[in-house]
C-alpha cells in the first residue's frame, strides 16, 4: 500500500486513500469550535500529503463548509472537497428531517456552493435516502447539477443495494460513503462493497476508528465529555463498551506485534480490503493526523488477516445508530 493519490472510482477526482472526516471540527464532541486551531490542522493536512476532505451541509448547520473556504482560500488547487445535503438544519441548528426533493436538492446545493466559496463542488452526496421521494428523483436533480457545472462528481451515503442501482442507473455514481470498520462490517455481508465493485464506485468508509472507540481510547462513558454525542450512542452505553472491549484487546495484541498503534492497525485493516477503499479518519489534532497516515507502515500479510477474521467477535453489542 502506498500514500500516492488514486482514482476515485471511474472518476478524474485523484485523492489519497487517507482522507480527513471534518465533522468534529463544528460540532458532536466537546470542543468543537477553536477555529485558528482546526485551521491549523486543515494546513498541516495538506503539508502531510492529504488532499480529501470531507463535510456537509448539516455539520454546524453550515459552519463546517464555510471553516474549510477560510482553510482553503488559498490552497483550493491542493484539496478535493466533497460534502452532502439530505439532512434538514433550521437557523438554530434545529433538526428538521430528511429531504431529497429535487427542488431542495438544488436549493442545498446554492447554499453549499456559497459557503465553501467555489463555483463548483468536487464530489457531491446525497447524505441519506429520502424515503418520501423515489432516488431516481432526487439523483436526476443532481444529475442536472452536473449538466449546469455546479457539481463534478455526485456519490451517495448509506444506500441500500437497491438504491446504489437505482441511482446509478440515473447517473454514474462516483463513491459511495458508509460506515466501514473492524467492529462495522454490515456492508460485507449485504453485498455492497461487491456491488460497488462491480459498478465501478468507490468505498469511502467513514468512522473507519469505529468513532474513538477501536483506538483504545474509550474504555467506559466516564472518558467521554457530558456534551458528546456519543454518549447517547447504544455501542457506548455501558454494557457495550464492556462487551465491545474484545474488539480493542484484538486490536492492541496485532498493534503490539506489528510496533504500531491500535489506530494504524484499525485503519490498515480497512485499507487492506481493497485498492478501492478509502477511509475518512476524522481528527481535530494534528499528532493525529500523523499517526493516522502510519497506517501506511503497518502491512498485514494474507495470513495476518485472516487470524484477524477468525477472531473477530461475530457480533458488535449496539446499533450503530
Amino acid at each position: 500500500m502506498t500514500h500516492s493519490p488514486k482514482a476515485l472510482g471511474t472518476s478524474t477526482l485523484e485523492v489519497g486513500r487517507i482522507g480527513l472526516g471534518c465533522m468534529g471540527m463544528s460540532e458532536f464532541y466537546a470542543g468543537s469550535r477553536d477555529e485558528p486551531t482546526h485551521i491549523k490542522t486543515l494546513h498541516a493536512a495538506i503539508d502531510l500529503g492529504i488532499n480529501h476532505f470531507d463535510t456537509a451541509d448539516m455539520y454546524g448547520a453550515g459552519h463546517n463548509e464555510e471553516l474549510l473556504s477560510k482553510a482553503f482560500a488559498d490552497r483550493r488547487d491542493k484539496v478535493t472537497v466533497a460534502t452532502k445535503f439530505g439532512m434538514r438544519r433550521g437557523a438554530n441548528g434545529e433538526w428538521l428531517g430528511l429531504s431529497g426533493r429535487p427542488e431542495y436538492v438544488k436549493e442545498a446545493c446554492d447554499k453549499s456552493l456559497r459557503r465553501l466559496g467555489v463555483d463548483t463542488i468536487d464530489l457531491y452526496y446525497q447524505h441519506r435516502p429520502d424515503p418520501k421521494v423515489p432516488v431516481e428523483e432526487s439523483i436526476g436533480a443532481m444529475k442536472e447539477l452536473v449538466e449546469a457545472g455546479k457539481v463534478r462528481f455526485i456519490g451517495v451515503s448509506e444506500f441500500s443495494s437497491e438504491q446504489i442501482r437505482a441511482a446509478h442507473a440515473v447517473h454514474p455514481v462516483t463513491a459511495l460513503q458508509t460506515e466501514y470498520s473492524l467492529w462495522t462490517r454490515n456492508v460485507e455481508r449485504e453485498g455492497i462493497l461487491d456491488l460497488c465493485r462491480e459498478l465501478g464506485i468507490a468505498f469511502v468508509a467513514y468512522s473507519p476508528l469505529g468513532r474513538g472507540f477501536l483506538t483504545g481510547a474509550i474504555p467506559n462513558r466516564e472518558a467521554l465529555d457530558e456534551s458528546d454525542w456519543r454518549r447517547s450512542n447504544p455501542r457506548f452505553s455501558d454494557e457495550a463498551l464492556t462487551q465491545n472491549a474484545r474488539f480493542v484487546e484484538l486490536i492492541r495484541g496485532v498493534a503490539a506485534k506489528k510496533n504500531a498503534t491500535p489506530a494504524q492497525v484499525a485503519l490498515a485493516w480497512v485499507l487492506a480490503q481493497g485498492e478501492d477503499i478509502f477511509v475518512i479518519p476524522g481528527t481535530r489534532r494534528v499528532e493525529r493526523l500523523k499517526e493516522n497516515l502510519g497506517a501506511w507502515n503497518v502491512a498485514l500479510t494474507s495470513s495476518e488477516l485472516s487470524e484477524i477474521r477468525s477472531q473477530l467477535p461475530k457480533e458488535t453489542v449496539g446499533a450503530r445508530y
